[in-house]
């Protein structure tokens, strides 16, 4: 948090005197007659739970127009006086911190330019700061940099930072991702601590695109040896997940409250999800994922020809190259105009008094004029709009790719269908693409969690019962509205920060459940769906309890209404070492449920 941008919350404390209220205050007044106050902020470590430090916070005098950080550092600028306030509020931090006696260490905002002046100076009078005169150790002070625009004198910055870092003094960066930071400044300057802005906090249990950065931010904590700290984290969730994905650092209202005399523990909220072994349902994003494949990777290289090519010149050409599928023709500033259909080609070149009457005309004759252009960087997942259009030439001929319009090579359809294919596979592992729920991939990463956690939980494997026979009476549209059925309810039966819903394909899902009340859950999905599957079937079906239609040996009988069974296994702590293992003892438990006709199956593992 920067000075300029912390919690605006009033003190715990009464105000100073309220003579100094009368008169319209100026920042010189403030700091003469010591008008400032500090309030601090703790900060937890999340894998224990304990204090790692505190933020020291400036507070101007209660009920004035300067209480406040936003306006007390623009009358400082308004004033001349942002260097010397910053300055005063860093020592008098320093002073009111020593006083408390506070666990672990002081962070403290600074902005480029103050840091550098105060430095420089300190180091021209043979004092930094006032650390020793208090009796602090200087490696127990971290500063916060908080000024994220492009810094004006980097190498001033570098000096002060380096005499910081001599005497031990850390180095932190306030507020990353606020829309002002930089990475550049991060990779110049090496922070010890990186403080992530609240932004990416905030609901971050319900965004997988925020936890998806706060992965990169990690690895990229690691690539540069720093620890990141989440800021503004307010509930149990957030805080959660935050643990689980391995940050080592949480500041905000679940944690603690600014205040005189900060804290020597966390907030009770904040200590008992740190203190549990319950793990958190990561989000996933639900779209498909090409992986990054672009038209270029389809890309093969290939000669070219202008629109004065001849017939005759162009055989001698598709004869040179015989592993090209087309070629394209190309006008003087190398940009396509027409593809030219090997096949096609050699089929007209073959017929009688081709030759001779066609033989020196120009090789655009009888090319498309129209073909598929594709750019460079357009993505598989874009290119799949190309297999579904009415104009399919491009299975036959291929497609031209280009950059800015100039000529790069070939595709075939071959390769797009085949790459398409691949992309929506690999998409489908990690979120089924028909309910949208997590696909094999995430489940298994969740069951691994959930196995290092060393808590109980409960895996359960979902199946439906006489769906094939529903499926072939009805067409494949029902039955994928019965499979979404399936979602839905449970869905709305498991709690979405302790129950993790997966569908593996088909009509098989997974429910992995940390709820005590797991058993209720399942029997309620079971007698949820079993009674709106029912609207699935026509009237003459219900009537009858069920449809008459062929088995899997291809024999007429008669089929139930289709209901829905659960297998569940609990899975105590060291019973099972892989998610495999989790998976299959599932499944055994569906295969006793659906054998013996029960919604709910429970056995241990």
């Amino acid at each position: 948090m920067t000075n300029t941008a912390t919690l605006n919350r009033p003190p715990q404390t009464p105000p100073p005197s309220p003579p100094a209220l009368r008169a319209p205050l100026s920042v010189q007044t403030l700091i003469d007659q010591a008008l400032l106050t500090t309030v601090f902020q703790p900060i937890a470590q999340l894998d224990c739970g304990l204090i790692y430090g505190h933020e020291a916070l400036v507070r101007g005098p209660l009920g004035s127009a300067l209480e406040y950080p936003d306006a007390l550092f623009s009358a400082g600028r308004k004033e001349g006086l942002s260097n010397e306030l910053e300055v005063h509020c860093a020592m008098q931090a320093i002073a009111d911190w020593s006083r408390l006696k506070l666990p672990g260490r002081l962070l403290i905002n600074m902005s480029a330019t103050a840091l550098s002046s105060a430095v420089s100076e300190g180091v021209a009078q043979d004092r930094l700061f006032v650390c020793e005169d208090h009796g602090i150790c200087a490696s127990r002070l971290m500063i916060e940099l908080t000024e994220h625009e492009r810094v004006a004198d980097i190498e001033s910055l570098r000096r002060a930072i380096a005499v910081l870092r001599r005497k031990g003094v850390g180095i932190a960066l306030d507020d990353f991702g606020d829309g002002r930071s930089s990475l550049r400044l991060w990779s110049e300057i090496q922070p010890d601590i990186v403080k992530i802005d609240k932004y990416f906090t905030h609901d971050l249990p319900d965004h997988a695109e925020k936890l998806q950065t706060f992965r990169a931010l990690l690895q990229l904590a690691e690539t540069f040896g720093a620890q990141l700290v989440a800021e503004g984290i307010e509930n149990a969730e957030e805080l959660r997940v935050l643990r689980d994905l391995g940050v080592a650092f949480g500041q905000g209202w679940l944690i603690g409250r600014p205040s005189r005399d900060g804290a020597r523990e966390a907030l009770p909220g904040a200590r008992e999800v740190l203190s549990s072994s319950e793990i958190a349902v990561l989000p996933e994003l639900r779209r498909a994922s090409s992986n990054g494949v672009t038209a270029e990777r389809l890309m093969m290289e290939a000669v070219t020809v202008t629109a004065d090519t001849t017939h005759e010149q162009l055989f001698r050409v598709f004869n040179a190259h015989e592993d090209l599928h087309a070629i394209a023709v190309l006008n003087a500033v190398q940009e396509p105009v027409a593809l030219i259909d090997r096949a096609q080609f050699i089929n007209r070149w073959a017929k009688p008094f081709f030759m001779d009457l066609y033989g020196r005309h120009s090789c655009t004759l009888f090319a498309n004029p129209t073909p598929l252009i594709v750019n460079a960087d357009t993505g598989i997942e874009a290119l799949t709009t190309v297999l579904t259009s009415a104009d399919q030439r491009y299975l036959r001929e291929g497609f031209i790719i280009v950059r800015e319009g100039r000529y790069l090579g070939l595709g075939t359809g071959e390769q797009l269908v085949r790459s398409v294919t691949e992309a929506r596979i690999e998409a489908a592992r990690h979120a089924n693409p028909l309910t949208f729920l997590p696909g094999n991939i995430p489940i298994s990463q969740h069951i691994g969690r959930l196995l290092t956690s060393g808590r109980e939980f409960v895996a359960a494997y979902a199946d439906l019962n006489h769906f094939k026979p529903f499926n072939d009476e009805y067409g494949y549209w029902r039955g994928d509205e019965m499979i979404r059925l399936v979602a839905r309810v449970a869905s709305n039966h498991c709690d979405s920060q302790r129950d993790f819903l997966g569908h593996v394909g088909g009509d098989d899902f997974v429910m992995l459940f940390q709820s005590a009340d797991w058993e209720q859950r399942c029997e309620q999905i079971v007698n949820g769906f079993n009674e709106l599957a029912r609207n699935l079937f026509d009237a003459a079906a219900l009537q009858a309890g069920g449809i008459m239609a062929e088995d899997r040996h291809g024999d007429m009988r008669f089929h139930p209404c289709t209901t829905l069974s659960i297998g569940a296994v609990r899975v105590s702590p060291g019973s099972l070492q892989r998610a495999e293992d989790v998976a299959s003892a599932a499944a055994t438990a569906k295969r006793h449920a659906k054998h013996e006709a029960l919604s709910v199956y429970v056995m241990a593992a």
